[in-house]
């Protein structure tokens, strides 16, 4: 666990240079405005350890993923996202030494994300060799007003001489993935073109062997000025040229105690939104409008859009500086990940953080951060999450097929860009299929939350039959066990693969059954499209429907009657049950221990059986609850960043709540404080989700039935207030608990009426209540 950085509410400051952490310092303050996004490097050339990473919202290659051990059914390729033109670049000489942070001696230094803001900046003062000292400021960020553009200025300062001072801002497209197969880079030069303060490089993914894939172009443009003391500089520029390169030299004679200022505006124009044709015109049209608008008033208006995101969505913790730090930090990278704007986006587990696991959807957009959104954003934003799944119905059911399922049966992958599946580890492509049933959950919450269920008539209903009809055709029925079984999967915890009747997948898929014939009973009753979406699907109902409901009456999940639990899966007794406490000095256990070692033992990478109990907690009672989490809880080592988070709603559920906050700080703080020895590669934004709902969920203890809220709050001994706000039903209410008790604020001019532990109360618009 790192501990370098100072504990603020609202900062996330490095007040000294660590280079050793200097990766993991650019995940943390990277940037993004849902369109675009980087990581938070050096604006001028740092020849130390860096990941340099710049990305833009759907653009993506095609890596071949065919090895030796090829297996039938596997997907052709493994999508990831691209590092994309530098648009931050600007280079600084000073009398001809260069300015690089791993070659000077730093005097000051203070790196700052300001996330009330959105923005990043930096301060420092340098010695180079010559023994000339500089102070360098810098400030920049990803416009949430303007999102497909950028800003940033950088000031810079004598401090001990007078001298010339060379500055290159450019847009530098030669740049690579840090894991791309033998130095592959994936972009070629389509054109450039400069003007006096202005320019534009055009580029194009290389062409993929796989017709589906498409190839992408981005258009990266860029405008400066130069100001000296305050007043626009007249300056020359001598144009800068190279493959995959544009920029400018200026050279400028400072004198002692003046300052040189650099400001820079940059775009990134996609063929996701415009025409090929059309790229630069549409960038110059771009520059030319920012910079109109003029730097200061572009970061006014983009700390506004913050502002209004802040006033919906902020919570706050009394007491805890280091629990508030972590979870504005969550929501922060969540919120410029994703806005919501476009359907055809989705959440990747990196954001524009990082690389790993390639900046693809995983099932952990549906299970943790559709929540999230359902109660920070209007409706809109939550429903576009789920129209994405349906707009990729069709390559789901080729998926399936591509396994030997038929009928419309659908598979949707377990990672994917386009809907094609694109991941190649055998126990989880092909045996990781609870996220199908995570898909069919989130139509539930979303409908059960928002009340909006004319979206199963547009979009939901044929999601939910293909996904029944994978079901229904992946399980197989014993004669042993009189009983459907289902038989080769990989639960939630990846420590366990290829096992038989796994209880978190098993229940899913008879939940989803179940609520696939309550979607049907409901169309078919209240609107005109079932007979069109069943014609469509072929739908069978008196067939199909029969089948289903003898799995849902007699599907088999494993059980012990002597402790009362529901198993893992089939033999899980079999194992030493050992607890985590038993191997403190082996952990973490996947780089300590071999697989084979792992799969062998008892210990958990993250909620399985406790997820199930999470998203169908009515269907347990409260002892259940709690047998079921003091057997599991204790063999989890918690090595999936998503594993805390629900072991906070439900320890807080059984009044746990010292083991509750373990888990939160565990989750708030795992990227800040590097838990897993893993931020340098970006962070971990989908989990992130997951710390909103630890605080919400877990001490707030809010829950929704049928549109119905329901709070049930609870404070850690050491949190002396909690606050946060809930859009729901076209209401948004802050609720705040203290010591003494909670309050209600209905900030709306609706009135509503909320379930407050047992009991019900009404909160008039523009007023509020007090249980104290």
């Amino acid at each position: 666990m790192k501990d370098y950085l100072v504990h603020d509410e609202w900062c996330v400051i490095e007040d000294k240079f660590h280079s050793e952490h200097n990766e993991i310092t650019e995940s943390l303050m990277s940037l993004g405005n849902g369109r675009m996004g980087q990581r938070g490097n050096f604006e001028e050339n740092y020849s130390g350890k860096s990941l340099q990473g710049n990305y833009v919202a759907g653009v993506w290659f095609p890596d071949k993923t065919r090895v030796g051990w090829w297996k039938n059914g596997y997907p052709d390729y493994f999508a990831k996202v691209i590092n994309a033109c530098d648009w931050t670049s600007v280079e600084i000489n000073v009398e001809g030494e260069e300015f690089d942070l791993a070659k000077v001696k730093i005097l000051n230094f203070r790196r700052v994300l300001n996330m009330k803001e959105g923005t990043l900046s930096r301060e420092c003062e340098v010695e180079f060799p010559s023994g000339n000292i500089v102070k360098v400021t810098s400030l920049r960020f990803c416009s949430m007003a303007h999102d497909e553009s950028g800003a940033l200025k950088m000031t810079i300062t004598p401090v001990n001489f007078s001298g010339e001072i060379c500055i290159k801002p450019a847009l530098d497209g030669d740049v690579k993935n840090k894991d791309a197969n033998h130095g592959e880079v994936f972009w070629n030069e389509l054109a450039k073109e400069s003007t006096f303060g202005e320019a534009y490089l055009t580029m194009e993914t290389k062409k993929s062997t796989w017709e589906s894939v498409p190839t992408f172009q981005v258009c990266t443009g860029m405008k400066y000025e130069v100001i000296k003391n305050g007043l626009p500089e007249e300056v020359t520029a001598l144009p800068l040229k190279a493959e995959k390169f544009i920029g400018a030299e200026i050279k400028s004679h400072v004198i002692l105690g003046e300052t040189l200022t650099l400001i820079k505006y940059a775009v990134n124009i996609s063929s996701e939104n415009y025409a090929t044709s059309l790229l630069t015109k549409e960038a110059k049209n771009y520059i030319k409008n920012i910079s109109e608008i003029g730097f200061e008033k572009m970061l006014t208006l983009h700390k506004e859009v913050w502002a209004e995101k802040w006033n919906r969505n902020d919570i706050k913790i009394e007491g805890d500086k280091a629990a508030q730090q972590g979870i504005r930090f969550n929501i922060f990278h969540l919120q410029q990940t994703y806005t919501g704007k476009d359907a055809r986006l989705n959440i990747g587990p990196k954001g524009f953080t990082g690389e790993k696991y390639g900046g693809v959807t995983y099932w952990d957009t549906e299970a943790y951060c559709l929540p999230f959104y359902l109660s920070v954003a209007e409706p809109e934003v939550s429903r576009n999450l789920l129209v994405y799944r349906h707009n990729h119905l069709q390559k789901a059911i080729e998926n399936a097929q591509k396994l030997g399922f038929s009928n419309g049966a659908a598979l949707y992958p377990m990672v994917t860009m386009n809907g094609e599946e694109c991941h190649n580890e055998w126990e989880i492509t092909f045996e990781e299929i609870h996220r199908n049933g995570a898909i069919a959950y989130a139509i539930f919450d979303y409908i059960n939350y928002t009340g909006d269920k004319n979206y199963l008539n547009e979009f939901g209903l044929d999601v939910l039959i293909s996904i029944s009809r994978f079901w229904a055709q992946r399980v197989n029925w014993s004669a042993n066990l009189n009983k459907y079984v289902m038989l080769g999967v990989t639960g939630p915890n990846e420590y366990e693969n290829n096992v038989n009747n796994n209880f978190y997948t098993n229940y899913l898929a008879v939940w989803t059954l179940k609520y696939t014939l309550e979607s049907i009973q409901y169309c078919k009753e209240n609107a005109s499209r079932f007979a069109e979406i069943s014609n469509k699907l072929s739908f069978d109902f008196e067939e199909e429907t029969k089948l289903w409901n003898d799995i849902i009456e007699k599907m088999y999940f494993p059980y012990d009657s002597e402790r009362g639990v529901y198993l893992q899966q089939d033999g899980f007794l079999d194992k030493e049950l050992l607890s985590v406490d038993q191997i403190t000095e082996h952990r973490p256990i996947n780089q300590k221990w071999s697989w084979d070692r792992i799969l062998r033992s008892c210990f958990i990478k993250q909620a399985d059986v406790l997820q199930g109990f999470y998203f169908f907690e009515n269907d347990f009672d409260l002892d259940a609850h709690r047998r079921n989490f003091d057997f599991y809880e204790p063999m989890t080592v918690h090595e999936s960043s998503l594993s805390p988070c629900v072991h906070t709603i439900l320890a807080c559920k059984l009044d746990k709540i010292e083991k509750a906050y373990e888990m939160y700080v565990r989750t708030a703080r795992l990227d800040l404080d590097d838990y897993n020895n893993d931020t340098e590669d970006g962070l971990h934004i989908t989990s992130m989700a997951g710390t909103w709902m630890s605080v919400v969920k877990g001490f707030g203890g809010m829950r929704v039935e049928d549109t119905q809220l329901h709070l049930n709050p609870k404070l850690p001994a050491n949190w002396e207030g909690l606050a946060f706000r809930i859009g729901i039903n076209g209401v948004l209410l802050e609720v705040k608990v203290n010591k003494s008790g909670v309050s209600l604020e209905n900030l709306s001019d609706k009135d509503t009426e909320i379930k407050l532990y047992d009991s019900m109360v009404s909160v008039k618009a523009y007023s509020s209540y007090q249980n104290y």
